[in-house]
Order: structure tokens, then C-alpha cells, then sequence
């Protein structure tokens, strides 16, 4: 959707037209996370890129820049999902009813076809619940929050986001047989359902939820008037990009692994950013979603002909 400088979009202009600010940043890192699975599918790569006793800077960079894909894909369904209330006559029972269907349609997809493009195993002995299977539940978890008011739908989410790294010392095996559904929900795991049939749970789902949620609440800005809209976005990612070097230089919370000084300054550097994702720390959000809000700022602000072809990508991005 384009805007002058000076205008406050209507829930008609809504309803007809995109923003093109957030098809291009979520096309953006539609591309960006094409680079991850190149490197997985097309490299003999055998470690974790983040590793910093094996890797090197290119490649711990080429996995630490797509650590911007996840974060923002599911904090603008959030967005998204705000923008198309508005923009319809509807009340919440049918948003309701769409996320619902829709996230469930997600999470199918993300079992069956998703599943066989990663692995080409038509035996089901492994499989990952991954970040489709995030997005569906939290789409899910949304249906029922939507009911609350706006306040109460951020407050909800930013706790889910800011203190769900208090519970990192609770581990699936001392819940006995509730152990699975921890690992669903904040613990990276592998389970067996059934003899010789491994399920992986690759994306925990409390903190997407938080994600998603605020991204529901965050899309009320669109309301606003451009310039004081600009101004927030600039200030909302300055602000969580501060915080995270603060809260990351204190090394006492808000990721499971402290950072170190290394043999020499790159390194230094390398450890300070490399964040934990799975589950998403609260350091590791608020360093993508802080560049998120930048990036949206620098969309919204000038329209970049160079990015333009990412509006596109952004427009279909499961079919992406």
C-alpha cells in the first residue's frame, strides 16, 4: 500500500489495498531463508554454523543473518492477521474461525508435504515439527486471545516473549509423563511417539505464540498517521536493539547461553550476537525483531526500487 507522507490509511484503503512496506520485508526474509536451506541442502557442512570452535565469520554470518527470517515472518502473520479484522465487516467469532482453519491447515501441511520436501521419507520414521508448525499453532492460540482488548493482547505477549527464559531449568524428563507436552511447548526435543518413529520438535511453541501476539497488537500502528507512525517504528527498533546490548552485556538473563571473550575481538563479537533460537530467548528476539522494525521503518519511509522484486515473493510466501 502506498501512502503520502501525511496520510492515515483508511480500513477501506485497507481492504483494497497492500502494504507494501511488510510484502517487502516479509519477502525479504523469504530470501534470506532460501540462503539457510541452500547451505543445508548444497554444502558439506556437518556442524552448526554458530558453532564457534568449528566455523568460521562467512559462515557463522550466512546462518546469523537468517535468524531475522523466523522472527519476523510470525510477529507480521500477527500483523496480518489484525490488518485483515479491519479490514473486513466481520466480527471476532469469524477471525476466529479463520485462524483456527488456517493454522490447523498449516500445521497439516507442515506433517505431510512440507515434511516430505525436507526429508523424502515416505516411511514417517522422522519427522520435525518446524517453523509452519509454529506459525499454525500460534495462529491457533490467537483465535482465542483476539477476544481480549488490544492492551491485554500486548501485555500477554511481551510476558510470553520476556519471561519464559525464567522456565529454562525445567526439562522434559523431570515431568515424567507430561514431559512431551513441555517439549511442545519450550523445550527443543526429540520424542517417540511410536517404536522407531522419531518426532522432533524443532520449534517450541511459547514464545512464537508471544510473538505472534504482539505482532497482532503491533498492527494497530497502521492506523496511525504516517510521520508519528515512522517515528515509532524508528524508536521501537533503536529501543529493543539497546536493550539487547544492554541486557546481553549484564550476561545474568535472557539467554540460556552467556556470551565469552574469545582469542581474539571477532570472535568477542561473534559470541555476544550468537543467541539461543530454539526455543527464541529473549535476546534473540529483541535483536531480530529490533532490526525488524528497522527494516520496516527504511520500507515505509522510501520506497526502494532495488526491493521491489521482493514485494512479490512477499505477497505468496507459502507458495515461495
Amino acid at each position: 500500500m502506498t501512502f503520502s507522507s501525511d496520510e492515515t490509511p483508511s480500513n477501506e484503503q485497507l481492504l483494497t489495498k497492500r502494504i507494501i512496506s511488510i510484502d517487502m520485508l516479509r519477502g525479504l526474509v523469504m530470501v534470506l531463508m532460501v540462503l539457510d536451506h541452500v547451505r543445508v541442502f548444497f554444502t558439506n557442512v556437518r556442524f552448526r554454523p554458530t558453532d564457534l570452535t568449528q566455523t568460521n565469520i562467512p559462515l557463522f554470518l550466512t546462518r546469523w543473518v537468517t535468524h531475522l527470517c523466523a522472527p519476523t515472518f510470525i510477529f507480521l502473520a500477527g500483523v496480518a492477521a489484525y490488518l485483515f479484522f479491519i479490514s473486513r465487516p466481520q466480527s471476532k467469532q469469524k477471525l476466529a474461525q479463520y485462524l483456527i482453519i488456517r493454522g490447523l491447515w498449516l500445521v497439516f501441511l507442515e506433517l505431510t508435504i512440507i515434511r516430505f520436501g525436507w526429508i523424502f521419507d515416505p516411511t514417517y520414521s522422522f519427522t520435525a515439527a518446524g517453523v509452519i508448525w509454529a506459525i499454525g499453532w500460534s495462529m491457533v492460540v490467537l483465535a482465542l486471545l483476539i477476544r481480549l482488548p488490544i492492551p491485554m493482547i500486548a501485555v500477554l505477549g511481551i510476558l510470553l516473549i520476556v519471561g519464559h527464559n525464567l522456565f529454562d531449568h525445567i526439562h522434559a524428563e523431570q515431568l515424567g509423563t507430561w514431559g512431551w507436552l513441555w517439549a511442545v511447548i519450550h523445550e527443543q526435543k526429540m520424542l517417540t511417539p511410536f517404536p522407531n518413529k522419531i518426532f522432533f520438535i524443532s520449534y517450541p511453541l511459547i514464545p512464537w505464540i508471544g510473538v505472534m501476539a504482539t505482532g497482532y497488537a503491533f498492527g494497530t500502528i497502521f492506523k496511525l498517521e504516517k510521520t508519528f507512525r515512522l517515528r515509532l517504528l524508528q524508536w521501537l527498533g533503536l529501543g529493543l536493539i539497546l536493550s539487547f546490548v544492554v541486557i546481553r552485556a549484564l550476561n545474568v538473563y535472557g539467554d540460556p547461553y552467556p556470551w565469552r571473550v574469545k582469542s581474539n575481538f571477532s570472535y568477542t563479537i561473534l559470541s555476544f550476537i550468537n543467541c539461543h533460537k530454539y526455543p527464541p530467548s529473549l535476546l534473540y528476539l529483541l535483536m531480530t525483531l529490533g532490526l525488524a522494525m528497522l527494516l520496516l521503518y527504511l520500507f515505509e519511509k522510501q520506497r526502494w526500487r532495488i526491493f521491489q522484486p521482493l514485494v512479490l515473493f512477499g505477497q505468496v510466501p507459502l507458495f515461495f
